[in-house]
């Protein structure tokens, strides 16, 4: 069997690879029978040379793969009729801008494989990027916030070699009394929290953060339950909230009364409540002066996220009495960075993360009969269909919704 690691070609470019050239190695080590190709790409965090140097063949025909592994979406004229493909498809939760794409998918007869569907048993994803979210997340908060009040001025993330340099320039500096919050207990929370730790910064309970003064900076980490309560005020458990979301509301003002700088780690469901609203950021007693919304959610359940920003310009300002965008450094705004592909700004630590879990859970699936079922449950499309699980997509690719 023959694996292709293919050039990325969507725009903005980015810099990510499934494998870096010394965890290709190991695959080959651990599966001799496998052949590994490698599209030759002058934009990638590794070179050509770095692969070749490592005897893998570096070419700019990759039709003789059977499994070509990517990390965005591949253009739909670039897509090799009857191959297999992973990549991050965009398109399981119906996202407009991809219709096409998926419908290029099926009439090509491809097998998509989506890296968001690569689950265990229980459902939990098993890969992903999430960690570097939340590291490149926190770091350009703290960014955002030097320059919202003028007290340093950090280099942006992705002049900076990995997550070693980002720690040394956040150690540098001089963090005032300020309580920061951050909601989340994946992936992305925990690499967020990595960073705080890293520059020793006090982590708090609830109770303490909403009810008592400090000396230093300090930081707690909020889940569901703590930022939401049941409208019959029982106390359940998280599975609760999960299964039944229409049962609660945003308790999140509590922390907004007291919480300084805001980083948005967690997942949102359908359904469930907004964390804050358009209307509570006008009340006078919303505190919060820099949002770091690593989440990114739309016009969603993160009131002050009003578009995406870029990693060229990632910082923009909300005007909480106006509802709308101005400069972050006016004295009333709100300093929003909501950049939505933040680990293409640690592109190196992040494909080696990615090829270590992709090593790990889901090559031997190839090799092993997929004695787990991970490939199949992560099989979005097949024979120029979609599968039973996601059939859902149906109404989606027909366009009639």
């Amino acid at each position: 069997m023959t694996f292709g690691i293919i050039r990325e070609r969507k725009n903005p470019p980015d810099r990510r690879v499934v494998f870096s050239p010394e965890k290709l190695v190991e695959a080959q080590k651990q599966f001799p029978e496998a052949r590994f190709k490698v599209e030759s790409s002058d934009i990638r965090v590794f070179s050509d040379s770095e692969y070749r140097e490592q005897g893998f063949e570096v070419t700019t025909d990759m039709s003789d793969c059977d499994v070509l592994l990517g990390v965005k979406e591949v253009p739909m004229d670039a897509l090799i009729p009857n191959k297999q493909y992973f990549f991050f498809s965009h398109t399981i939760k119906k996202q407009p801008y991809n219709r096409d794409l998926l419908r290029a998918v099926l009439n090509k007869n491809i097998v998509l494989y989506d890296h968001e569907t690569i689950t265990d048993y229980k459902g939990y994803r098993l890969i992903g990027f999430g960690r570097y979210a939340g590291i490149v997340g926190a770091y350009n908060g703290f960014r955002a916030w030097g320059l919202r009040y003028k007290s340093w001025d950090l280099p942006k993330a992705g002049t900076l070699a990995n997550q070693a340099e980002l720690m040394a320039q956040l150690h540098k500096l001089d963090v005032p009394n300020i309580k920061i919050l951050l909601t989340g207990s994946g992936k992305v929370a925990k690499g967020a929290m990595e960073m705080l730790d890293a520059m020793n910064i006090k982590k708090v309970s609830v109770d303490e953060y909403l009810n008592k003064s400090f000396n230093e900076p300090v930081y707690c980490n909020a889940d569901v339950l703590d930022y939401n309560k049941r409208i019959d005020h029982q106390e359940l458990d998280n599975k609760d909230f999960f299964v039944h979301p229409e049962a609660y509301v945003s308790d999140f003002m509590r922390f907004a009364k007291v919480a300084d700088f805001y980083i948005a780690g967690h997942f949102y469901g359908d359904g469930a409540p907004y964390l804050y609203t358009r209307d509570d950021v006008k009340s006078p007693d919303f505190n919060i002066k820099v949002v770091a919304d690593i989440s990114c959610d739309i016009d969603g359940p993160v009131a002050t996220t009003i578009r995406p920003s870029t990693i060229a310009d990632p910082i923009y300002g909300y005007d909480p009495q106006t509802e709308s965008e101005t400069d972050f450094t006016n004295e009333n705004a709100i300093a929003v960075m909501a950049v939505d592909n933040l680990p293409c700004e640690l592109p190196q630590d992040a494909s080696e993360g990615f090829g270590e879990q992709f090593l790990e859970h889901v090559l031997p699936a190839f090799f092993n009969n997929d004695k787990d079922g991970i490939l199949q449950r992560a099989k979005v499309t097949e024979n120029g269909m979609l599968t039973p699980r996601f059939t859902y997509l149906q109404d989606y690719v027909d366009g009639k919704e």
